[in-house]
């Protein structure tokens, strides 16, 4: 059987959320053939006896310990057998419409090798998940007084493109991880995610590598998805301290600042 789209699920103590995500998703009808692929990062949670029982059709793959989002999504990459892989959080309210209507965007368009939806809160509320590359002032803009001036309102509105309506496909610099669809061929072209980035930013360097490597990076608003989002790396660069998440987080902000370091935006349709 040729396999459209390779789903993969990255576990670390999600176990419910998953559960809950594949039976909502699994009793719905694609027009596309998928494989799920569930990666478990040493959770302890019990994922798979949950998977043998209920969901024996998908493929479970043990990392054997914590190694991380970019690494724990390669495991499955590396054996993934569609012509498209496509990265789902465990807070994805995932359907079948909003699979097929990506699957059929990147069918359309060869040279896309990223692919995202809108994606929005429980309430319907839209949220930014297609952005502009950061720059080294993005912590200080988010993450201290200067997010509540005027100047850094600009700022911050400009790098989430809040200056359009986002209701048009168009290309952008860089979409948020939580759902994105990778053309195979692309993928070896360009490489997996890299796993110098343990959690956080991994999103945002792949979608350099594609622009770099000539492949295009779109936002479709006609597939649309929940993104029951948990923001555990916020804080201003005072709460830092007893945040975890958040150091992750600046961690792997400045290691995409030294690698990227006066680098040019690969994305000349960038504005």
């Amino acid at each position: 059987m040729n396999i459209d789209v390779s789903i993969i699920v990255l576990n670390y103590r999600a176990r419910n959320l998953i559960k809950e995500q594949l039976r909502h998703f699994l009793s719905q009808q694609t027009k596309c053939l998928y494989e799920v692929i569930v990666v478990d990062n040493d959770s302890g949670d019990g994922i798979q006896d949950v998977l043998a029982k209920d969901f024996p059709g998908v493929t479970f793959i043990q990392t054997g310990k914590n190694r991380g989002y970019a690494a724990g999504n390669n495991a499955a990459l590396r054996v993934a057998g569609g012509r498209y892989c496509l990265i789902v959080n465990p807070d994805i309210v995932l359907t079948a419409e909003a699979v097929d209507r990506l699957f059929t965007f990147m069918e359309a368009h060869p040279r896309v090798g990223l692919a995202g939806p809108m994606l929005t809160n429980a309430d319907g509320s839209l949220q930014y998940s297609c952005l502009r590359f950061p720059t080294v002032v993005l912590p200080f803009m988010r993450r201290t007084p200067f997010a509540r001036t005027a100047w850094g309102k600009r700022w911050l509105a400009s790098y989430f493109m809040e200056d359009w309506d986002h209701a048009a496909a168009r290309d952008v610099d860089w979409l948020f991880g939580a759902f994105l669809m990778a053309r195979r061929k692309a993928v070896d072209e360009v490489g997996m995610l890299d796993e110098q980035f343990f959690l956080y930013m991994e999103d945002t360097d792949w979608c350099r590598r594609f622009w770099q490597h000539g492949w295009a990076v779109y936002y479709v608003p006609e597939a649309k998805l929940i993104h029951l989002l948990r923001r555990s790396s916020e804080g201003s660069l005072w709460s830092i301290a007893s945040n975890p998440l958040a150091r992750v987080h600046l961690g792997s902000f400045f290691r995409y600042t030294r690698k990227y370091f006066r680098a040019k935006n690969p994305h000349s349709g960038s504005v």
